[in-house]
Order: C-alpha cells, then structure tokens, then sequence
C-alpha cells in the first residue's frame, strides 16, 4: 500500500515538475482544484483520501487519510453533473496506456505540442499534462487568454470545453479536441469532438468513433465499455461490471444513454435524466444542442419537472441577452426535435451550474425555480 499526494498548486510548470517527481518515484497522487474555499477542499481531501498535500509552502502531512494499492497512480473526483462526485482509482497502466493511445490517434508528422488550459483537476485536462509525462509530446506554456496566441508559438493541439471554442478562434492548431458536454452541431475541421470521464480515463470516443483498444457496446440502451485506460476501482466501492455481448463480465456499464451501429458510436445523455414525457422519451442533451444555436441564447439547460397530466413537464432554463424569445425557442424544439420537445415552460435564468468542465449540474437545476 502507499501514501496519496494530494498536489495543491496551479496550472503551470511548478504543478508538471510536481507530477513529474511523482512518476519518477511512483507515488499516487490527486490534483486539487484551486478555486474552491477552504471548507470545500478539505471536504474533497476527505472524499479523495489524501494522506498528505504539497501546495508552494512545502508538503504537509494529513492523519485521517487513506493509502491506496501499489498500482494507483491517480485518485480523481468525477464530475459530479449527475450527483455527489466520487472517487476513482487509475493505475499507472491505465494512465499510461491512454496517453499512448491518444498520442498515437492525433499525432502529425511531428511531436505533438499541447497548449494546458483546463483544470488539472478534471481528467480532460490532467490527461494533456500526461501525455508529456507518460508518452513524447511537449507542453507549452501560457494563460488561458492567450489560447490564440499558441500556436504562432510552436502549440499544435489543445483540449477545450465548448465555451472556450465559442470565445476564441483555434484554427491555427493542427487538432483542438473538444470535451465538457454535448458538441455544438457545426464544428471547424480540425475540431474533434470527444467523448470520454474520469472513469475511462479521459476520452476514448473521437467524432462518434472508439480509439483503436477500446470497445463499446449498448446494452438496454445503456453504453458499456472495455478500455485498457479503464479506472479499477472507486475508493470506497467496487468497479461496477455488466456481461457484455461477448459473453464476458468485464464491460463498464457508463451511465449514458446511447447506441453503436456500424462502428458509429452515439451518445444522447445520461440514463438518469431522460425526460419522459406524454410517453415519448427526451434526452436534455439533445434539445440543448438546438437551442443553444438560437439568436439571443447565451446559455440553456433543460430539465424535466413532475406533472400530473405529461408525467413531466419540459421545461428550459435560458440565459438571453436580454430578449424575451420564447416562441422562437418552441418553434425550434418542434421543427428540430418534435413537438413532445416543445417546452412547457421557459424560465429566465441568470446563470446555469455547471461543473469546471462545462458539464450542467442537473441536480442543481431545480434550485433556480
């Protein structure tokens, strides 16, 4: 058994030199985020373990951690869109095996150079740090405003959520991989859309296609998967499993709703938050990525609220530039989705939660009526 670090430092050298030390002597560790308030970070030293923190005053020990197996190299929180986070577990070979596999899927003629500007924190961006550490790209540095910038100095490829893709213009990568949430219907060519978590250790899905290794399958419209980047267990519980279409009991049930059909791979949300309503099935995900392309829509959750006559009720949570654009966004629904997408009601809203990924914070949705 060994300790847990707990790295408690900003994007930047000073945390790479860290995660460096780490791997060269085999130490598991976890990423902290740094925009959290006192009391929520001791709360997620206490959900991930850690038996120790190192931050810019040195390393400090902590009693009331908890070791983890040889084979862990990495502690993550999920990202807790669809509840309490979690804790997973990822061996060094899981790690490993995914920064190979994503370095070979992406790479040009030469080696990759990776612009870091997501929280370390969240798999989607550690796993761009680790493909410097574990496999033969390179890191550049910079803040995240000058994401423009990079490449006129020497960044070939970046990981971005979608609204970083919406703020800035990334043409002059060679590939941007795009994760967080649902992609917007129209990308720019060198924008691959991905799909992935914490538990498959970043994304394993590229433009609706498994990488080379990675197998998925739908199972009662559930998405399962069998990855080599695969995480072994959560801290407190076991790796769920399912028996997949092969017989054998080592698939991943994902929680998402999807299905495959000739090596194409669609994602529709999360099972736990399909909205039925009047007996037909919406996934908010789907209706979201329509009206997110509306004149006037500056953000849009969808949720669905119980009713006694529809069984629930759409309704759709919109941040507008100030305009009241209700009819245009029911007649998108209808002409874009069907007329069960049709909301029922459409609220105003300052602001939607969502994760540091971009990912909305369904369960906090019913907070803003």
């Amino acid at each position: 058994m060994r300790t847990l670090l707990a790295l408690d430092l900003a994007l930047g050298v000073e945390l790479e030199v860290a995660l460096r030390d780490c791997v060269d002597a085999g130490n598991a560790f976890c990423v902290l985020d740094q925009r959290l308030s006192p009391r929520r970070r001791d709360e997620e030293l206490s959900w991930l373990g850690a038996t120790s923190v190192l931050d810019a005053h040195g390393q400090h020990e902590r009693r009331e951690g908890q070791l983890v197996g040889d084979d862990v190299g990495l502690v993550m929180l999920t990202s807790g869109s669809s509840g309490a986070p979690k804790a997973a577990e990822l061996t060094w070979d899981a790690l490993r095996a995914s920064a190979e596999l994503t370095q070979r899927t992406l790479r040009a003629d030469t080696t990759p150079v990776w612009y870091p500007c997501l929280p370390a924190n969240h798999i989607g961006g550690l796993a761009v740090l680790l493909r410097a550490i574990l496999s033969d790209a390179e890191l550049l540095w910079g803040s995240a405003d000058e994401l423009e910038r990079a490449p006129s100095n020497g960044a070939t490829h970046v990981s971005l959520v979608r609204r970083q893709l919406a703020r800035f213009d990334v043409s002059g990568y060679y590939r941007v991989l795009l994760g967080g949430g649902r992609a917007p219907g129209e990308l720019p060519e060198n924008v691959v859309a991905t799909w992935g978590m914490t538990e498959t250790g970043s994304g394993v899905i590229y433009d609706g296609v498994a990488l080379p290794g990675v197998d998925v399958c739908a199972l009662d419209g559930e998405l399962c998967v069998r990855t080599p980047t695969l995480f072994s267990s959560y801290r407190h519980a076991p790796r769920p499993s399912v028996t997949g279409p092969d017989g054998r009991g080592d698939w991943f049930p994902t929680g998402d709703a999807g299905d495959v059909s000739d090596g194409r791979v669609r994602v529709r949300g999360r099972v736990g938050f399909v909205i039925n309503t009047g007996g037909e099935k919406l996934w908010p995900e789907d209706l979201e990525a329509v009206l997110a392309g509306l004149d006037g829509v500056l953000d849009v959750a969808v949720t669905g609220v119980d009713d006694p006559e529809w069984g629930e009720r759409v309704v759709a949570l919109v941040v507008s530039d100030g305009r009241k654009i209700d009819g245009a966004i029911r007649r998108e629904a209808v002409e874009r989705v069907g007329p069960w997408a049709k909301p029922k009601e459409i609220r105003y809203v300052a602001a939607i939660p969502r994760t540091g990924s971009g990912k909305v914070r369904r369960g906090e949705l019913t907070n803003l009526f």
